[in-house]
């Protein structure tokens, strides 16, 4: 399974959840799931920013060699999985691939519909949309460029409770 993880620069919260599945593929011994990111307005070339960088290590993830780049069709059409930081960057993914539209999801979209509805697949997960409505409040993962550092460790952290469940669970 092939996931592609978007946030708007590419420096903190999609790198932080493609180098976290990365991490965890190879502690589980996924050799099925990959991972990778990019931006609706890329730092392209920019590796991940230092604080988030340090956080994701404190996870048991690894920065290094990590490069920023723009979303395009090809990188999302070529993943099984989209999931977007908030909900302007899904619609953006859906703007630019179209035919993600069925497989693109928020971060805490996908953890609630995987929790609600019991998915185990892609699909189900898809298909589940219409049976589960969402929940009030915001569907964001905050994006933590420019704040404390404490900002920087609870994003990570949020992005680890949600996303390490869903990387357990859901296949293709």
């Amino acid at each position: 399974m092939r996931i592609f993880f978007v946030c708007t620069g590419n420096v903190c919260r999609s790198p932080t959840a493609e180098r976290l599945t990365s991490a965890y593929a190879a502690e589980a011994g996924r050799t099925d799931l990959t991972a990778h990111s990019g931006g609706t307005r890329a730092m392209v070339g920019h590796g991940m920013e230092p604080t988030a960088a340090l956080v994701l290590q404190q996870l048991g993830g690894d920065p290094e060699g990590f490069t920023a780049q723009r979303i395009t069709p090809q990188l999302a059409e070529d993943s099984d999985m989209v999931i977007a930081m908030s909900e302007r960057q899904r619609n953006k993914v859906v703007e630019v691939a179209p035919r993600m539209m069925r497989v693109t999801f928020t971060l805490k979209e996908a953890a609630r519909l995987m929790e609600a509805s019991g998915a185990t697949t892609v699909a189900e997960l898809a298909a589940a949309r219409a049976q589960h409505t969402a929940e009030p409040g915001p569907g964001d993962i905050t994006d933590p460029m420019g704040q404390d550092e404490e900002t920087f460790v609870a994003v990570g952290s949020e992005i680890a409770d949600l996303l390490l469940p869903l990387l357990a669970r859901i296949r293709v």
